[in-house]
């Protein structure tokens, strides 16, 4: 169950969503748990109740610590890793009102973060051996880009733009003002000369327009699989073609075979289904 060296989050993005996390749940007291003796100990056995690629340890950890600094956890498993239906992740020590105060909000980050790496993982492993990289888009949830993205990577693929910030997505609203294909990619490298720029076309005509004016990478939106292969057969290799638009597992690996080198996929973020886990208070020793 030992999970791949991923680089970790940053610091500071998961205390600021814990931060809310915690706030919009406990508000001004934990009501309940108010109910039980001050100063009790107890400990959390977490598992996991399904086949999952875990992700969102730190975040996960962070909120018990948030409650109780003294909190101690020993963990099974590492971001990254495949877990198996029944796998015990991680025990949990501390003080029983922090542990029961933060325990759901702490479950919500790990099973929403572990299914966007387990949807993730498995778009990775259907065009494995292909020359296709999968990636996400910015379809993330509110607040949680950074998070989601995490996860994303804990899945095995790569993260697209962080946000409108870091490089330039030309979309067929943007080509409607700017006038063009052509003059909104020459805008975009007046403007921006240090950012990658991508055109994004839905037919080809379009990418006829692209390919004259030379951006960093072509977006093929929306091209069904004989306007995939004869895009790919037309660029020749000499621009990066990315597909996005209507891609599930039914069709992805028929997609990346056409040659393809990237292929985006709003739904690993945005269609998750909550990985099922487990906290459970053990009986006292």
């Amino acid at each position: 169950m030992s999970g791949s060296r991923i680089a970790p989050p940053d610091p500071a993005w998961v205390a600021d969503d814990v931060s809310r996390a915690l706030g919009e749940d406990i508000g001004d007291g934990d009501a309940t748990s108010a109910l039980l003796p001050v100063g009790a100990r107890g400990t959390l056995q977490l598992s996991v109740r399904e086949d999952a690629v875990l992700a969102g340890c730190d975040w996960f950890a962070a909120c018990f610590r948030a409650l109780d600094p003294a909190v101690s956890l020993h963990w099974g498993a590492a971001d990254g890793a495949r877990v198996t239906a029944g796998s015990r992740l991680c025990r949990i020590a501390g003080d029983v009102r922090a542990l029961l105060g933060a325990e759901r909000s702490a479950l919500n980050f790990l099973q929403t973060l572990s299914a966007t790496a387990t949807s993730t993982a498995r778009y990775v492993e259907a065009v494995a051996g292909t020359r296709a990289v999968i990636l996400d888009t910015r379809k993330t949830l509110p607040g949680l880009r950074q998070a989601q993205k995490y996860a994303v990577r804990c899945g095995g693929a790569r993260n697209h733009r962080m946000g409108l910030f870091d490089a330039v997505l030309i979309k067929e609203n943007h080509i409607a003002a700017a006038g063009g294909i052509a003059a909104a990619i020459v805008a975009a490298r007046q403007l921006w000369p240090r950012l990658p720029v991508e055109v994004e076309v839905e037919n080809a005509g379009e990418l006829e327009q692209a390919l004259a004016a030379a951006p960093d990478r072509i977006m093929l939106d929306d091209f069904d699989l004989d306007g995939i292969t004869a895009a790919v057969r037309r660029v020749a290799g000499r621009v990066p073609l990315e597909v996005s638009g209507g891609v599930d597992l039914t069709v992805v690996r028929s997609i990346a075979e056409t040659g393809v080198d990237f292929i985006s996929i709003g739904a690993l973020t945005k269609h998750v289904r909550a990985i099922d886990l487990s906290l459970r208070l053990l009986p006292p020793d």
